[in-house]
């Protein structure tokens, strides 16, 4: 981890700037009105806290802090099947990966999520600009997901992953036979005539736990609405809540 490496000489603990990130990743407060008082002892700016939140984005510590999780926690998970689903988020100072949606009617930002069987999330796709469905470039997306499980030694052959049918592409489901996961997708009618008795109807009703995903992520109102205007930053607060919907089921 690299969190520590810049502060032998500083006035404040790292746990302390944790908390004051965690503290505006689930309020949704904006930087300049975290309560510094509340985690510093000691005068210390909001500007600093958000230097260290910035460059622990730039340097990686998030996401390793997450590889870190999955390889010691994975006993954890259940991945009798995986729910991938889609998330579209409303963006008000617009940035990276930002475009208007018809359907939501404003700006807003998508990301996939792959979360196990019970609804805990595993994986994240980059951030995508909301004028895109989630099949765009969804081949790339998948494979960038999926490669932090495989580093953590998160087994994917042999795993049932349930999709709807906006991720009714014939290249994703070569994709998922590709990498020894068998998908379970939802029959998209606007692709024509297909086989739909593949579909393992018991097995899709398991997808009802990403709404479970969901519902713990909109928790964090810092992710409900986006006001980082840099992908990397939004990634990242994501993240963030992953590891903390992981913690909390040990």
């Amino acid at each position: 981890m690299t969190f520590g490496n810049s502060w032998n000489n500083t006035k404040v603990k790292v746990y302390q700037v944790v908390q004051a990130i965690l503290y505006r990743l689930k309020t949704g407060c904006q930087w300049r009105e975290l309560p510094m008082k509340q985690f510093f002892k000691t005068k210390y700016s909001w500007n600093s806290v958000y230097f260290h939140f910035q460059k622990w984005c730039k340097n990686g510590s998030w996401q390793k802090l997450w590889q870190m999780l999955l390889v010691k926690f994975k006993s954890v998970l259940d991945l009798s099947t995986i729910q991938l689903d889609g998330t579209h988020t409303p963006v008000k100072r617009g940035g990276e990966a930002v475009e208007y949606q018809g359907r939501k009617k404003c700006k807003t930002s998508n990301m996939l999520i792959l979360a196990d069987n019970n609804g805990i999330p595993i994986a994240l796709s980059e951030p995508i600009a909301g004028n895109h469905n989630d099949s765009f470039e969804l081949v790339t997306n998948f494979e960038k997901m999926i490669r932090p499980l495989k580093n953590s030694n998160i087994r994917l052959d042999g795993l049932f992953l349930n999709a709807d049918a906006g991720f009714d592409t014939t290249e994703f489901r070569e994709c998922c036979y590709k990498n020894d996961i068998v998908d379970n997708i939802k029959h998209n009618k606007r692709n024509g005539k297909n086989d739909a008795s593949l579909l393992d109807d018991e097995l899709y009703k398991k997808r009802f736990v990403i709404e479970r995903t969901n519902a713990w992520l909109d928790g964090f109102k810092a992710i409900l609405v986006r006001f980082e205007t840099k992908s990397l930053h939004w990634k990242c607060l994501n993240i963030i809540a992953f590891s903390i919907i992981l913690l909390r089921q040990l």
